[in-house]
C-alpha cells in the first residue's frame, strides 16, 4: 500500500511458479533483497516490510544476496557467485520492473551475461514525475519491458521461462 496501486495482479503467482519449477529442476535459484537506506522507506532493514513474501521465501540453499541500490550486482556479491556456478543465462523477476530489476538487467546485459527479464514476473507501481504528470503502472511497466528487450536482454514469460531450466 505504501507505493500505491500495482500492475500484474499474477506476480505473485508466476513467481511462484517459476520457483517451483526451478526447484524442481534443480535450477539455481538467487534471492536478492534491498535494505533500504532512505528514511521513512518501509524496505528498511528493521522494519516488517523489509521481510522477503512468503510466496518467494528461500529454501535451504539458495542464497541471499542483500543491496542497498538497485542494481544487484552493486555491492554484493552476485558476479562472483554466478562465476561459481558457470555463468548460467539469468532469468530475472521481482520488483520493480522500471527501478531495481530494471537496473539489474541492464548491469547484466552490459556485463556480458545472456539475461532474460519475465514481462509478467515482474510489477512496478504509479508514479508521478517531476511535473506532477501521473503515469499508471501499466505505462511505466511496458516501457520498462520495451526499454530492456533485445537492447540488454530479451523480454519473455513465465511460460517461455520455464523452457529456459533444463
Amino acid at each position: 500500500p505504501y507505493w500505491g496501486e500495482r500492475n500484474n495482479p499474477d506476480f505473485e503467482e508466476n513467481i511462484s511458479t517459476l520457483l517451483a519449477y526451478w526447484r524442481e529442476k534443480n535450477g539455481p535459484v538467487i534471492h536478492v533483497k534491498h535494505n533500504s537506506t532512505t528514511e521513512g522507506s518501509p524496505l528498511r532493514p528493521e522494519l516488517p516490510g523489509n521481510a522477503i513474501y512468503n510466496f518467494a521465501n528461500p529454501i535451504e540453499g539458495e542464497p541471499i544476496l542483500e543491496k542497498n541500490v538497485n542494481s544487484a550486482f552493486i555491492g554484493t556479491n552476485l558476479a562472483d557467485y554466478l562465476a561459481t556456478i558457470g555463468n548460467p543465462p539469468l532469468v530475472i523477476v521481482g520488483m520493480t520492473s522500471d527501478q531495481c530489476v530494471n537496473t539489474t538487467v541492464r548491469m547484466a546485459g552490459n556485463l556480458g551475461y545472456e539475461s532474460y527479464m519475465v514481462s509478467d514476473a515482474t510489477a512496478t507501481f504509479n508514479k508521478t514525475d517531476h511535473n506532477g504528470k501521473a503515469f499508471s503502472a501499466d505505462q511505466l511497466h511496458e516501457v520498462a519491458l520495451a526499454s530492456i528487450h533485445e537492447e540488454f536482454a530479451t523480454v519473455i514469460s513465465t511460460k517461455d521461462a520455464q523452457t529456459l531450466c533444463t
